[in-house]
């Protein structure tokens, strides 16, 4: 039997991690560190914590159950939290990003990362691998380099022969609903309720065995290591399934964020009145998105051919828009300026299609909507998005391909306004 550690404690930590972990039947232990004092307190009265689980024709809720709720704030815990570390097989960040690895300096996740896995390289302690859920594409990489600024230029050999940092590519859908008077909360005495689908379909770098690519100096141990949670999918390579995820998942369910928010919504699952804009937006995943994934990952995997990625399309639209999900307008259009930037879902969308030939219409309709949301007018959008991708490095030239699509898009989108938002084709 194992032990699991997390750090963190939001909707994936709960409702992935945790629950996959406890669905496994593999772990003893089940270890979450999170510094919030409220949230501590709750799940510590009870030694339990309750996550919602969207179907496609209910919400069950799921308890976890034991779950050991340590503050790495408080002395006393963080000793009880590296000595988990010491002992884990299994551990996973969902932090907000990867520039809160350090923060709080000899507190911070890898500082006390570090700590346990020197502990565990001293006493002989178990193999581990540990997930890194923050959304970037090279999360392992950051978070490993990180721990190894706590650890002594001596012990970093012993102490990576027994870890290894894995990228994940978590395509599930969650939240913390404002409609939550119905749900159950996270645990009695808090107010909120975390809401996540039914959705475990999450891909993992590959663990690394003695004689493999990139194994050099892993303890011979590996040979015979098996993850507890075994529902996860191994892959070679991860980044075609991030680009997959970002430029397909992510730019498909911001744009019908988007539109949605423009014809007035509320919640994404609004749109299931509106059958012309989830088509819009399944076309722009299939073609717009699609086409080019295929002529640059094709062969990989079954998703990167035509029938494949249809196939995944038209799941990831069916999701978006599960009334038992309540995703909400506000959290999918939140950030816009982020989501418009040279590299991310939009854009990043629009300039893959027009590298596979294939014009970018209806990404081009989610940018316009995004910069309507900000505020911006339309005599100041092209200053504002040179000015914007400049900085990320995009050339003028390239740039100059994207613009005119996005102010005709603009003049479309107020076009669509006037006319009392016709359907959209």
């Amino acid at each position: 039997m194992r032990t699991f550690v997390g750090f963190g404690f939001g909707p994936i930590q709960a409702g992935l991690f945790l629950a996959e972990a406890q669905e496994s039947g593999n772990f003893r232990r089940l270890v979450v560190a999170e510094v919030q004092a409220d949230v501590v307190t709750a799940v510590r009265r009870n030694g339990t914590c309750l996550v919602n689980i969207g179907h496609e024709d209910r919400i069950e809720s799921r308890t976890i159950s034991p779950l050991e709720m340590l503050n790495p704030a408080v002395e006393a815990d963080r000793d009880k939290l590296i000595a988990a570390v010491a002992e884990a097989q299994e551990m996973a960040t969902a932090l907000p990003s990867i520039a809160t690895y350090q923060a709080g300096g000899d507190t911070s996740v890898a500082a006390i990362l570090a700590m346990g896995l020197r502990q565990k390289a001293a006493m002989g302690g178990p193999n581990a691998i540990v997930y890194t859920a923050e959304n970037h594409t090279v999360a392992a990489e950051h978070l490993l380099a990180a721990i190894l600024e706590f650890v002594p230029v001596a012990e970093r050999p012993a102490v990576l022969a027994r870890v290894q940092v894995l990228d994940t590519v978590i395509g599930k859908m969650s939240g913390v609903p404002s409609e939550s008077d119905d749900l159950p909360p996270l645990a009695p005495g808090l107010s909120r309720s975390y809401l996540v689908e039914a959705f475990s379909r999450i891909y993992i770098s590959r663990v690394l065995r003695p004689g493999m690519a990139g194994a050099a100096g892993l303890d011979p141990s590996w040979a015979t290591f098996e993850r507890g949670i075994q529902v996860f999918i191994e892959k070679d390579e991860l980044q075609p399934f991030a680009e997959a995820k970002l430029y397909g998942h992510n730019a498909g369910h911001a744009l019908a964020g988007y539109l949605a928010r423009a014809i007035g919504l509320t919640r994404i699952d609004q749109l299931r009145k509106r059958p012309d804009v989830i088509d819009f937006v399944r076309n722009a995943m299939v073609i717009e998105s699609g086409r080019a994934l295929i002529a640059q990952y094709g062969g990989v995997d079954p998703i990167f051919t035509p029938a494949g990625f249809a196939g995944y399309a038209g799941d990831l639209v069916r999701r978006m828009v599960n009334p038992n999900v309540r995703d909400t307008v506000a959290r999918v259009c939140r950030d816009p300026e982020r989501k418009i930037d040279w590299d991310d879902r939009l854009v990043g969308a629009m300039r893959l299609a027009i590298k596979a030939g294939v014009e970018p219409r209806r990404y081009a309709l989610g940018v316009a909507a995004a910069l309507q949301m900000m505020g911006i007018s339309y005599i100041r959008q092209p200053a504002y998005l040179r000015e914007r991708w400049s900085a990320s490095g995009a050339l003028a030239a390239e740039q100059e391909q994207l613009l005119p699509l996005i102010i005709a898009a603009g003049e479309r989108l107020r076009s669509w306004r006037q006319a009392g938002f016709p359907e959209l084709v």
